[in-house]
C-alpha cells in the first residue's frame, strides 16, 4: 500500500510535468505572428540560460532547507518557526532575484516598462490622482496609464507613491519592500495552517512553504506584496474565528482593515473571500463578520468618497484588457495552459501533495480535513479566476496569492520523503530562474 502511493505519488508529479510541457509545445505550434503575445508559452519569459551573483547564494539555500529544513521544524520552539520561515523565504527570494542580477533582478523590476513606478512623475497629488484615475485607464485616452498601473485600483500605485513621499524611493527601495513583505507570506500561512488544523501539520508545511518554487515571481514583484496582505489577512481571521488570541475583535478587524486594502490593491484578489469563507466554515463561526466588515468599510467610503468607484475602475479596465491583448489572446489555450504554468509556480511536491489531498475516504473532522478544505477553497478560487477570462498569461504572477496556500498541500506526503520532494521543489525554481529571464 505505502509503495503504491508513492509510485501515484510519483505518477502526479510527472503528470504535472506533461501538463506543462504539452502547453509549452502547443503554445509554440499556436504562437504564429505572436497571437499568444509570450516569447516563450506558457510563461511570461524568454529563453537565455544565465548564472549571477544570486546562483552560488540560491544553492546555498535550497542546500540549508534540504538539510536541516524538515528537523528545524521539527525541533523549533513554535513561537520562533515563523519567524525563521519568514527569515529563510526572504533568503530564498533575494538569492533568486540576483540570480539575475543586482539591476535586471532587483533595482529596475518596479521600474521600467509598464511597472508602477514609470508613473510616479505623473502623479502630482494623492486626491488628483485619485478623482482622475478612470480617466487615464482607456488605451484611447490621452496620457493613459501603464499596464500595471491601469489593471489595478489605485493602492497599488500609491503604495510606492507613499514609499517614494517618506524617503524610499527608487526601484531598489520597492524592490526590498516587495520581497520582505512577500516573505511574510510563509509566516501568515503557517499560523493560519496551525490554527485551522494543528502545529504538526504546519510543522511539516515549513520547508515547502519557505523553498517554493513561486518565489521566482515573489521577487521583485508587486503581485507579492499583495500576496503577503492577502496571507495575513486570512491568518488574523483564522486567529479570530478559532478565538486563539486573547482580544479576538481585535484579529478579526485586523483582518477587515487588511482586506480592505486588498480590495484597492488588485480586482481580482475579491476572490480571496472564497479562501476566507472556507476559513469561517472550519472554524464554525461567524462571529468575527461583523469586525472584519467594519475594517473594510473605511477603506470603500475613503476611496469612493476622494473619487474612485471601485466597480467603474473594473468596468473600464475590462474594455482596456480586450481592447488589448486579452481581446487577441485565446481562450481555449489559457483556459488550461493558466493551470500547467502553475507547475513552475508551486512545484512538483505540491502537485503530488494535492493527490494526497484527493484521496478518499475524505475524514469528517481533524487536521487532515482542514488542510484540505483550505488548499481546495484556493484552487477554487483560482479556478474561478481561470474561467473568468481576465487572466490571460502571467498567472505565475497574478496567481501568486492563492498559490502559496496550495503549498501546503505538500504536509500530506510522507515526512521520510519530504527531502526528496523539497529537492523538487528547489530543481524547478533554479531551472526556471537560470534557463529564463522571467518579466512582467
Amino acid at each position: 500500500m505505502i509503495a503504491r502511493k508513492t509510485a501515484l505519488d510519483l505518477l502526479a508529479a510527472a503528470l504535472a510535468v506533461l501538463l506543462f510541457a504539452t502547453a509549452a509545445v502547443v503554445g509554440a505550434a499556436i504562437n504564429d505572428d505572436d497571437v499568444l503575445t509570450l516569447k516563450w508559452p506558457p510563461m511570461f519569459a524568454r529563453w537565455e540560460p544565465h548564472v549571477g551573483p544570486g546562483t552560488p547564494a540560491a544553492l546555498i539555500v535550497a542546500g540549508l532547507v534540504l538539510l536541516y529544513g524538515p528537523h528545524v521544524a521539527r525541533r523549533l520552539p513554535w513561537r520562533w518557526l515563523p519567524l525563521a520561515a519568514w527569515g529563510a523565504s526572504m533568503a530564498w527570494v533575494w538569492s533568486l532575484a540576483l540570480i539575475d542580477g543586482w539591476r535586471r533582478g532587483v533595482a529596475r523590476r518596479l521600474a521600467y516598462g509598464h511597472e508602477y513606478l514609470t508613473a510616479l512623475d505623473d502623479i502630482d497629488g494623492i486626491g488628483h490622482f485619485l478623482r482622475t484615475f478612470t480617466d487615464h485607464i482607456p488605451l484611447e485616452s490621452q496620457d493613459n496609464w501603464p499596464a500595471h498601473v491601469a489593471g489595478h485600483p489605485p493602492a497599488a500605485t500609491l503604495t510606492f507613491v507613499l514609499l517614494d513621499r517618506v524617503g524610499l524611493g527608487g526601484g531598489a527601495w520597492a524592490a526590498a519592500f516587495c520581497i520582505t513583505a512577500a516573505a511574510s507570506a510563509a509566516a501568515a500561512v503557517l499560523i493560519a495552517v496551525r490554527t485551522l488544523a494543528d502545529e504538526e501539520t504546519a510543522r511539516r508545511a515549513a520547508p515547502f512553504l519557505v523553498l517554493a518554487p513561486a518565489a521566482v515571481w515573489l521577487g521583485v514583484s508587486a503581485d507579492g506584496w499583495f500576496t503577503a496582505v492577502a496571507a495575513w489577512a486570512l491568518a488574523l481571521l483564522a486567529l479570530a474565528a478559532t478565538r486563539a488570541v486573547r482580544a479576538p475583535w481585535a484579529a478579526a478587524l485586523g483582518a477587515g482593515v487588511l482586506s480592505g486594502l486588498l480590495l484597492y490593491l488588485s480586482y481580482g484578489l475579491v476572490l480571496m473571500g472564497v479562501v476566507a469563507v472556507a476559513v469561517l466554515l472550519l472554524a464554525r463561526s461567524w462571529r468575527p463578520l461583523p469586525w472584519l466588515l467594519l475594517g473594510i468599510v473605511p477603506w470603500v467610503v475613503g476611496f469612493t468618497a476622494a473619487g474612485f468607484w471601485w466597480y467603474d475602475g473594473y468596468d473600464i479596465l475590462v474594455d482596456r484588457y480586450y481592447a488589448g491583448s486579452g481581446g487577441h489572446r485565446p481562450y481555449g489555450y489559457f483556459i488550461w495552459a493558466n493551470l500547467a504554468v502553475q507547475v513552475a509556480s508551486v512545484g512538483l511536491a505540491t502537485a503530488a501533495g494535492l493527490r494526497r489531498a484527493a484521496e478518499r475516504p475524505w475524514p469528517a473532522r481533524g487536521p487532515r480535513r482542514a488542510l484540505v478544505v483550505l488548499v481546495g477553497a484556493a484552487l477554487a478560487a483560482m479556478l474561478l479566476a481561470d474561467v473568468s477570462g481576465m487572466s490571460k498569461a502571467e498567472t505565475e504572477r497574478i496567481w501568486l496569492p492563492f498559490a502559496v496556500w496550495l503549498l501546503p498541500a505538500a504536509a500530506l506526503l510522507p515526512e521520510r520523503h519530504a527531502r526528496w520532494w523539497l529537492a523538487a521543489q528547489a530543481v524547478v525554481a533554479l531551472t526556471v530562474n537560470h534557463l529564463w529571464i522571467t518579466r512582467w
